[in-house]
């Protein structure tokens, strides 16, 4: 069956707070300059902000930027940070440790992203802006070397891959200018960065597992404002990683906490750690008469300065967290995605179809999110040295050279860390209390995910063979431990012959079996529309 086509001035894939800035300042620009313009934003969850997961605080350089009275626009909950804490953690205690300067968040609030994405959609929208939620892009769309739009996923295919009654085929949509703002290891933007090299003249990016939770708390344990990270226990020393816990309005409770996806120890289980790090002395207590509400997980981009890749491409460009602008050091993103979005939309709004947007890259290095990247390039990538080392250093780079040391470290795969499983140490199992502590798969149930059970597995295996005869052989299959949604398990049949089966359908679109898997086996591609988790306050 033959695929509608629809044509567009721009194509924007992903409604996260990037793709959302770009298509808001497109529409500005239009209006400025009386140029009707046709702007389509692509959605791959059910809703604008299903499969948005963030900490979050926002620093709103860039949002009182792009709208300077958003304060009177109604919009969703956001609560003034009235104090930083910076905790190092041992098992039993707690030492304060002076706030890092990048850290501080004077005049940042603390919001759920998802509804302030669903926020900055309803203005889009009012601006003439064309938002279509459950269309995953799922091929991107080339002539003559090219980049011309981008296609979406098949609906109604069965696990063959064959039609059934209820099948709709994709749609293409063209463009002048795609801009791929699919967040973290987004697949298309994977896609391009091959097409075109993207990736020739930079580090490889480096990644973080982010696991949270949202919890309503009682009153005698509530500080609205307060912000909260730790370093240490439960992680070792030689693992990076942190908690973060933020006090937002109305009693609620956002805790989480990151593991760095360059771990070593194959039976490391991130979600263990984090459940393990709320039975913490400092930390029950403001979880012991309190309610969890939702639960995710994401991965987020921690290779900063050295591994943003070439920006731009023929017919389009990388905005946001598709490139790698979060600033580890200061643990924020989202005004880097919002920048880096208007910066596109400047930059890109009288581009032809088809054409190399060089001076969007040049755009990116004149702006302060070059500068902020650049100050920072070193802290993350000295904490492969270990927990005290890398503390001393960043110290050091911080307030000796501010930022300016004449070197700059490189990053590394994520996936070539790994050890053996016979020479690592196993880590012994948090058994749940279902109070403060919770079994993996009552805590998927939280995410509201879904999938239709009767479509293709959108994991893929290049080599069937390899989870058993390399990741179960060598490394005591990681992925059972790694992803935070319990879709990979090792199963037995009646020979006790070994195989993988992957529970597809709790998959929450986190990507850390896209990134973690050691011999890179696993490609994650994009479900049927809709498909995934249904966060709503996350």
């Amino acid at each position: 069956m033959k695929r509608d086509a629809m044509e567009f001035d721009f194509v924007i894939v992903g409604a996260g707070p990037a793709g959302l800035s770009t298509a808001i300042r497109l529409a500005q620009l239009g209006q400025q300059s009386h140029t009707p313009l046709n702007i389509c934003v692509l959605e791959k969850g059910e809703s604008v902000g299903a499969h948005i997961l963030s900490g979050a605080v926002l620093d709103p350089i860039a949002l009182n930027e792009l709208i300077p009275d958003w304060r009177e626009r109604n919009p969703p909950q956001f609560t003034s940070v009235t104090q930083d804490e910076f905790i190092y953690l041992t098992e039993k205690k707690c030492y304060r440790l002076p706030t890092p300067p990048q850290m501080h968040n004077k005049n940042n609030f603390i919001i759920s992203l998802g509804q302030w994405c669903r926020w900055l959609a309803t203005y889009a929208e009012q601006l003439g802006v064309n938002i279509f939620p459950s269309f995953p892009a799922t091929e991107i769309l080339y002539d003559a070397g090219k980049v011309i739009g981008v296609a979406t996923g098949d609906k109604g295919r069965d696990k063959n891959g064959e039609p059934t009654a209820n099948f709709q085929p994709g749609i293409e949509l063209y463009a002048r200018q795609t801009i791929f703002a699919e967040g973290c290891r987004g697949s298309l933007s994977a896609e391009v960065m091959r097409q075109f090299n993207l990736r020739a003249n930079c580090s490889p990016q480096t990644y973080g597992l982010g696991i949270k939770e949202l919890w309503e708390i009682p009153d005698n344990q509530y500080q609205p404002g307060h912000v909260f990270h730790s370093i240490g226990w439960p992680l070792k020393n030689d693992t990076y990683g942190g908690s973060f816990v933020y006090h937002l309005d109305k009693n609620l409770l956002a805790i989480g906490f990151v593991v760095g996806l360059d771990y070593k120890n194959p039976w490391l289980n991130p979600y263990h750690t984090f459940q393990q790090f709320k039975t913490h002395p400092r930390i029950f207590p403001l979880l012991e008469k309190g309610r969890r509400l939702e639960y995710g997980a994401r991965s987020l981009n921690e290779g900063g300065f050295q591994s943003i890749p070439e920006l731009h491409f023929p017919g389009g460009v990388l905005v946001g967290c598709a490139a790698g602008f979060l600033n580890v050091a200061k643990i924020k993103g989202i005004h880097n995605a919002m920048k880096s979005g208007m910066l596109a939309a400047e930059n890109i709004f009288n581009g032809k179809k088809g054409e190399r947007c060089t001076q969007f890259s040049t755009a990116v290095k004149n702006s302060s999110i070059w500068k902020e990247l650049y100050h920072a390039r070193n802290i993350r990538p000295a904490m492969s040295w270990g927990l005290f080392p890398g503390l001393i250093y960043s110290a050091i780079d911080t307030y000796l050279f501010r930022g300016n040391a004449p070197w700059t470290f490189k990053n590394h795969a994520d996936h070539t860390q790994l050890k053996k499983a016979d020479v690592s140490k196993q880590f012994e199992t948090i058994k749940s209390d279902n109070r403060i502590t919770f079994d993996l798969m009552s805590s998927v149930y939280l995410t509201h995910s879904k999938h239709e059970e009767n479509q293709p597995c959108h994991l893929k295996l290049r080599d069937p063979n390899v989870p058993i005869t390399v990741n179960l052989k060598e490394y005591a299959a990681p992925e059972q431990r790694y992803c935070p949604a319990g879709v990979y398990e090792i199963v037995f049949d009646e020979n006790k012959n070994p195989h993988l089966h992957m529970h597809a359908t709790n998959c929450i679109h986190c990507k850390a079996c896209d990134i973690k898997d050691p011999t890179q086996n696993i490609i994650w591609t994009p479900p049927e529309g809709g498909c995934g988790p249904g966060y709503s306050r996350m």
